[in-house]
């Protein structure tokens, strides 16, 4: 495993940009908090403080709640027609594509991300903007036949103000996922990026109001889920929850909600997701990217093959290509772009540490990896990719989400076998199948618990399709047509000759 010292040098808007504190973003204008307290906003890489961020208090929410009402009242969900709305959320677009640079630095300055892994991820969010600014226009109720006496339609309406709570992994790209089907339907927006990562949703705010969005569309507050997003969860002037990040914290959300005002919510929670590989799969496919189906983003990602299953006639093959691919893996800051940048914080690293020891402790097998990676800095929140091989499937490294570069595998030699497995978790977000039987895939795939399953490829997203899981994994699917359910209410309204 290699280090890659060379580090980009930043565009001058991110150097202005990462040099001072940021404030909220409440009615179209940037604003102290009103307890002054901040947030200190830290480089995972090298452990450096990069600014301040403004801690969002109850009294903030409450501000931000009345512009966003004000605002769907009076502007956004009333005189803005669908058309004016699709225009904005091109120009939004056009704006983050003219500053794509800026955002991947900023980016991997606060997440840690390797500039081509951030580089997908705006791009990803601007073709979110697009297809959304293409829904705006086209979403429609139904004339329903009910004789000769009555005529009886639907309509679908904006739920009005609704709160978006984004977890730090993918800070841009998820807010997106979330901001551009609420703003496209007509609501009004309370975005909350995750404490460790909110540097890209800010600076997505000044590109909002360049834009020319009205004030109160869209309110950025920051700060950690206590204040902020707790008084976010507990308002009763919010009409939904769109919340991602932990299955824990999701169960709060809904409990606040219930305890609330009964406020719409839709999540995206954990996952343990099983990527399963027949020893009829192509394993020229297989090879090329089992190393990503493991270890993208140092692991932090809720779908990737965490639980790893290799049918017994290519286990070894398999397992000796992944340890070789590992080793060859670069690992440093995201600003080198290397294959591989730190995790998000010094706690995290730690959770990770801890369930690596609760592994061999367990009985499982320590293959390759599980070590904290020493940079020449002496710094940053680095760790090898990690395999483990186990037979217990009660062990937490196999039942739990570690969310780091760890991977449990395991042999098995029959379908049924294979389904079971795969289907022994709480989690149901994601799964992967590789064989070169369809038949097999198709039975397969219909018996694996996942709301998302992929067949001879892996993690991959498109803004036409569905996403979210089963179980506690969450509820509700973001992107694609089903996120316009997500931000609308479906109305009845009968008429009588």
């Amino acid at each position: 495993m290699i280090q890659n010292p060379k580090e980009a040098v930043l565009h001058s808007k991110t150097v202005d940009f990462v040099s001072k504190d940021h404030q909220l973003f409440i009615d179209g204008m940037w604003s102290e908090s009103n307890t002054n307290q901040k947030l200190q906003v830290e480089n995972p890489a090298n452990e450096e403080v990069i600014c301040a961020i403004s801690v969002a208090s109850p009294g903030d929410v409450e501000r931000a709640v009345q512009s966003a009402r004000r605002c769907f009242k009076s502007t956004w969900g009333s005189k803005f027609n669908p058309a004016e709305r699709s225009k904005l959320l091109l120009k939004l677009a056009d704006l983050m594509e003219r500053d794509k640079q800026v955002l991947m630095e900023i980016e991997s300055l606060d997440n840690g991300k390797p500039l081509s892994k951030a580089q997908y991820d705006v791009e990803s969010a601007i073709n979110h903007f697009l297809y959304y600014a293409g829904w705006a226009t086209k979403i429609t109720g139904d004339t329903l036949p009910v004789g000769n006496q009555h005529i009886a339609l639907t309509v679908r309406e904006p739920l009005g103000v609704v709160g978006l709570i984004v977890p730090w992994n993918f800070p841009l790209m998820i807010a997106v996922w979330k901001l551009a089907p609420a703003l496209a339907c007509g609501n009004c927006c309370i975005l909350k990026p995750a404490e460790q990562t909110s540097l890209s949703a800010l600076y997505l705010a000044d590109l909002i109001h360049e834009a020319g969005f009205p004030p109160g569309s869209v309110n950025v507050l920051t700060g950690p889920g206590l204040p902020t997003g707790q008084a976010i969860s507990d308002h009763q002037d919010i009409d939904k929850i769109s919340f991602t990040g932990s299955t824990a914290v999701g169960k709060k959300i809904m409990q606040s909600a219930a305890q609330s005002n009964l406020k719409n919510v839709s999540l995206e929670l954990g996952g343990k997701s099983p990527n399963i590989i027949f020893d009829d799969a192509d394993l020229a496919k297989v090879k090329s990217s089992l190393i990503w189906t493991s270890f993208y983003n140092s692991g932090q990602e809720c779908t990737l093959g965490s639980r790893l299953y290799i049918q017994r006639g290519v286990y070894e093959e398999l397992i000796s290509h992944l340890q070789k691919e590992a080793e060859s893996l670069s690992i440093g800051s995201g600003l080198s772009d290397p294959d591989l940048g730190p995790l998000i914080s010094r706690a995290q690293m730690e959770t990770v540490l801890g369930y690596i020891e609760d592994g061999k402790q367990s009985g499982a097998r320590l293959v390759f990896g599980g070590r904290k990676r020493q940079m020449e800095s002496g710094r940053g929140y680095f760790l090898e990719p990690t395999l483990f091989e186990y037979e217990d499937d009660s062990i937490k490294i196999v039942q739990e989400e570690i969310f780091g570069p760890v991977v449990a595998a395991t042999v098995f030699d029959t379908l049924d076998e294979v389904v079971e497995k795969a289907n022994n978790s709480k989690y149901a977000l994601a799964a992967g199948i590789w064989t070169s039987d369809i038949s097999k895939a198709i039975r397969i795939s219909k018996q694996i618990d996942a709301g998302n399953v992929w067949v001879n490829g892996y993690d991959l997203f498109d803004p036409c399709v569905p996403f979210g899981g089963f179980k506690q994994s969450g509820m509700g699917k973001e992107i694609g047509k089903s996120a316009i359910e997500l931000y609308t209410l479906e109305k009845s309204i009968w008429f009588s000759a």
